[in-house]
């Protein structure tokens, strides 16, 4: 099974001071995966996504307002999401992973990929920058897949223990991505009700799966197997993309789930076993996860779930 990690030297650059979505997260995965040789990874250098593969997403108006402040050396977009001189470049790095994962995946053969980039993407909507997030890397993704390569049925798996709002804002209305996200609530950014399941032709096509303060393992295991698996299994999708947040561990400082790294290799391992009985390649998009150590090590068990 190819498997690749793309990465890219600019994620160090967007600079985001005393703040917990920080440059050290990336040092911390990369440094656990040399210690294990990188799991056999392949390393791949992210290109840059281009304004075509943005503006699938993203109002034109949207990615000149970050690339501005981002020249004009930074500032905040709100209180929680920072903008700093390098962070425009490490944006379009970050989106480009994602569209360079299904590349690989759709075209080159491969079956699995890690994008080990940021910043995140999830909480970005299509006309706003808000909860860490600049650009929507994995909505990116799935446009990219059904824009290039002819894609009819995606499926976004979303983890990360915040509800991935600016995804489900993008999808909400549409008839060829599922997205399904497992998140603690009442938590940021408040949205994520369960009754929340698509407009018109996406009606049915959103599925979320609120879980209280608390939720481990066996919640968000079975959470993810039922109903969000079980929903795949007869959507058929031809590709899988996961927003791989890692807050939810028990450590994290920013939520109050207790999931550690046995229980993220389980739902990894649900993922796969789903994505091989479908035929459909997974590419992986780093979200959130600010203690260090168990950002490192929970990434590691996702790798390892797939690749082992």
């Amino acid at each position: 099974m190819g498997a690749l990690y793309i990465r890219h030297p600019s994620s160090l650059r967007h600079e985001t001071g005393a703040h917990p979505e920080r440059p050290a997260r990336i040092e911390a995965i990369e440094a656990a995966l040399a210690g294990r040789d990188w799991l056999g990874l392949e390393l791949v250098e992210a290109p840059a996504a281009s304004r075509e593969q943005l503006e699938r997403v993203h109002p034109p108006e949207h990615v000149d307002a970050i690339a501005e402040l981002s020249a004009r050396g930074g500032g905040m977009v709100d209180p929680d999401t920072a903008v700093s001189p390098g962070s425009y470049e490490a944006a379009l790095h970050a989106a480009g992973a994602g569209v360079h994962a299904v590349d690989r995946l759709l075209d080159g053969g491969e079956r699995f990929a890690f994008c080990g980039v940021r910043p995140p993407g999830h909480h970005a909507e299509r006309a706003r920058a808000m909860g860490f997030c600049l650009f929507n890397n994995v909505a990116v993704a799935a446009a990219h897949a059904i824009d290039a390569h002819g894609a009819e049925r995606v499926l976004i798996v979303d983890w990360d223990v915040h509800h991935g709002n600016g995804t489900e804002e993008v999808f909400y209305e549409r008839s060829d991505v599922l997205y399904a996200s497992l998140h603690q609530s009442p938590l940021y950014p408040g949205t994520g009700a369960a009754a929340d399941s698509g407009r018109g032709p996406g009606e049915g096509l959103t599925i979320n799966v609120p879980l209280p303060a608390g939720s481990g393992n066996d919640e968000f295991v079975a959470a993810l197997a039922e109903p969000v698996l079980a929903r795949a299994r007869d959507w058929q999708p031809q590709l899988i993309l996961l927003s791989a947040g890692y807050d939810a561990h028990r450590d994290d400082p920013l939520a109050d789930c207790q999931v550690d790294e046995a229980g993220f290799a389980e739902m990894a391992r649900l993922v796969r076993r789903q994505a091989e009985s479908l035929g459909a390649p997974v590419a992986v998009c780093l979200e959130g996860g600010y203690d260090l150590d168990a950002l490192a090590s929970s990434v590691l068990a996702t790798i390892e779930a797939f690749v082992a």
